[in-house]
Formats: C-alpha cells, structure tokens, sequence
C-alpha cells in the first residue's frame, strides 16, 4: 500500500492559543501540581464559582422537582421541540421583564446551553474581518479565548480598583476605532465581585452609542449581590444603546450542571435587527447545540415557583463568606484584599516584596497548590498580574480552612519570618 509522503490537514493554532488562556487550562496545571502524597488533607477548591458540591449550597426542592417531573413525563427524552423552546423563551422573557422599564418578548430570547455557549455565539457572530471588540481588564477569560478562536481583534479597557471596579470610561474611548463593533461588561464582576451603580451603567451606555458599538452585559450573576448596589441588569438602558445580555440559572439557582442559559437582545430601537445583527446571531445559534430537553421542561417551574427565601439564604451565605474572606486575607501582610459587593469571587492584589522565592503569581499559585492543597486563580489568567481570585462560595468550614492554610503558606515563605 503507498503512503502519502505529505500529508494536506495540520492542527490550527488557534485553538491550541485560545485552551492556553482558559481558567480550565490554568486549573489543570495547579491541579496537577497538588501532592498526591498528601492523603490527610482535603483539596480546598477556592478557585472556580460552582459551590453546588457543598451541602450549604443545594439548590432548592423546587427546582428538583421539577426536574424529575419532567423526567418522570417521558415528554422530555427527545431532541427540544418548537413548543418546549417558545414556552422557555417566553418564560424567559417575562421573568426578565420585572426589572426592565418594557416588555420583552419570546422573540427577543434565545436559550443556550449555559452562558459559555451564549459567549460562543455573540463572539463568533461579531467576528467579521478587521473587527475589533473591547474586553474589560481584569475579566473573565472565556472572552480571550473565543475571540482569539475566531481571530477577532481584542482590546482591553481598564476597570479600576480604586473605584469599586469601575469602567475607565475615558481609556475605553481611546481604544474604541470605526471598527470596534462591541465592548463586553459583566456586572456582578467576574472576577472582581463589584457590582455597578445604576449611574455608571447609563454612563457605560451612553459611550457605546456615542461610539456607534453594542453592549454584552454577561449577567451570570445577575441578583447574587449582598452589598450597597443592588443589581440593575443593563438591558434597562436599550433605548440608548443596544444591548446583548448573557445569563443562566447556573449560579442563581446552583445547577451549573444543567446547562440552561441565554442571550436577551435588548433592543427597543431594533438596530440589530436593521443591520443584520440580529439574523447573524440567529444563524449561529441554530448551528450549535441547544440545551437539555429536561431543563427546557422544568424551566418555567424553576423561574416562577423558586421561593424567595431560597435567594434570600443563598445570598446570606455568600454575604457571610465573603467577610470571612475579606477579613482573613487582611490578616496576611502580602495581600492587599478588595471587597467583594456581588457574584462569588473577590481579587486580592499580591506584594512580591513579601515573599522569599517566589517571583510571580502563577508561582504563588503553583506553590500553595502544591504545599497547602489550596487552589486559587493567579492573576495572569484574567488579565492582571500579581494579584489572585479567590471563590469564597464553598462551606465556611472549608473557607476558613483554606484561609488558615493560605496564611501558613505565606508566612512560611515570608522574608520577614
């Protein structure tokens, strides 16, 4: 048999830069540095917002139920019929719809598997040749590594820790050119756990319409806020500026694993329906994948009979642990901790000067990993180097285990012992 001397397919590139920046990529490396030999201790993961592992964090019988209604139908073992996406979308839509000043519609709904997918579809859809897109600095890395997939141009915009995270408004104009079709804002913050005032987000809107781009407003965490500013979702501002909002049931319900989310197109004004826009992100849509049926069927349940003292303990919880964490990291006299007013994380700015042999970040990470079994996000990851994220959304137990664990590890490795 003759064998071809030169073979015509190659692996892309792409993809191999795109996994490189991903949360995940950086998790495996930390994981893989963890003693394996270290069989007393447990791995304390304050690194990732999925608390659903922990007893404390259940999701509501409601939403079980309603699962296993569905499942128990047999009306939801089949691939999503037209009738199960309308009545999600709809559901969808008026859920939504208590805390914007209109009405949506079914029509302005999509239903993705999970808020990653509906990041997948804007960003793809918006990769058209020699376009650029604004990314918050620090953010959540799932932006970098589809817009590097789809070879779409990135500029990072400033947040300012000094001001409660707050967009620098005057450096984003300064990136944004004629060919910057949208800029990306996520409130409550990943990973800063800021949460915006309604004044900022206008001001956030009148800049995208002033320089003719679209909104992403990722919404994850929609609701999970626990300090001074309450949440206002930025679709409220759609008739300054159209706006594409990303959310899901993930975090607010606890049910990461059920793959639900969506993209609103919060559009008054219907500019992404008159420059195709719109139809772009449809087409892509209908390419991919939807979400489970079950969730579909158990939806409208989850969204209307969730009861209010389900959100109510849940936001207790994370009000508590994110003191606790705040709290005990001002304890260690390398970090520089700041509030977290919303989501699941808090950053913490690391002063190198404080410690003995270890240069970076991703060596801080790599090293507690390894010494402690604790694992948290360098910096680097997400924009901004020398500093971490640490999830305080797990047990209080095993918070304030990590948190002691942190504070052996640094002072063990301090120049000052």
């Amino acid at each position: 048999m003759e064998v071809s001397s030169k073979w015509k397919f190659e692996g892309k590139e792409e993809a191999k830069k795109a996994s490189a920046c991903t949360i995940r990529s950086y998790l495996n490396t930390l994981n893989e540095s963890i003693n394996k030999n270290d069989t007393t201790r447990s791995v304390i993961p304050l690194s990732h917002g999925d608390p659903s592992g922990f007893p404390s964090f259940r999701t509501s019988k409601v939403s079980e139920n309603a699962l296993l209604d569905a499942l128990q139908s047999a009306q939801y073992n089949g691939y999503p019929r037209n009738a199960d996406i309308f009545h999600a979308t709809r559901s969808i839509a008026e859920y939504l719809s208590r805390d914007y000043p209109y009405k949506l519609s079914p029509n302005d709904v999509l239903v993705t598997a999970g808020a990653k997918q509906a990041i997948d579809v804007l960003i793809t859809a918006l990769a058209v040749p020699g376009a650029n897109i604004l990314l918050p600095r620090p953010g959540y890395p799932a932006y970098e590594a589809l817009a590097t997939f789809n070879r779409l141009e990135m500029r990072h915009y400033d947040l300012l820790p000094e001001q409660d995270w707050e967009v620098d408004i005057d450096g984003l104009e300064a990136l944004a050119d004629d060919r910057t079709v949208a800029m990306v804002v996520i409130n409550p913050g990943n990973p800063c756990g800021n949460v915006y005032k309604r004044e900022h987000l206008k001001k956030i809107a009148e800049a995208a319409s002033k320089l003719g781009m679209l909104v992403i407003s990722d919404e994850a965490y929609g609701h999970l806020v626990f300090g001074s500013n309450p949440f206002v979702p930025m679709g409220v501002y759609g008739e300054i500026a159209p706006i594409l909002t990303i959310g899901s049931i993930s975090k607010r319900w606890l049910v990461p694993g059920w793959r639900c989310g969506w993209i609103v197109m919060c559009d008054p004004n219907d500019i992404l329906q008159k420059h195709g826009v719109a139809e772009s992100i449809k087409n892509y849509h209908n390419i991919g994948v939807v979400p489970p049926t079950l969730t579909l069927g158990a939806i409208t349940r989850i969204l209307v009979e969730t009861p209010e003292d389900f959100y109510s303990n849940t936001i207790n919880l994370l009000r508590k642990a994110a003191a606790i964490c705040y709290a005990g990291l001002r304890e260690i006299p390398c970090f520089t901790p700041y509030k977290s007013q919303g989501s699941m994380f808090l950053m913490a700015k690391l002063n190198m000067s404080f410690l003995e042999g270890i240069d970076n970040d991703m060596e801080f990470c790599t090293r507690l990993a390894r010494e402690e079994s604790v694992v948290v996000v360098p910096g680097e990851a997400l924009g901004l180097k020398n500093w971490v994220r640490v999830t305080f959304a797990v047990e209080i137990s095993a918070l304030e285990d990590g948190l002691s664990r942190i504070k052996a590890f640094c002072f063990r490795n301090s120049k000052q012992q």
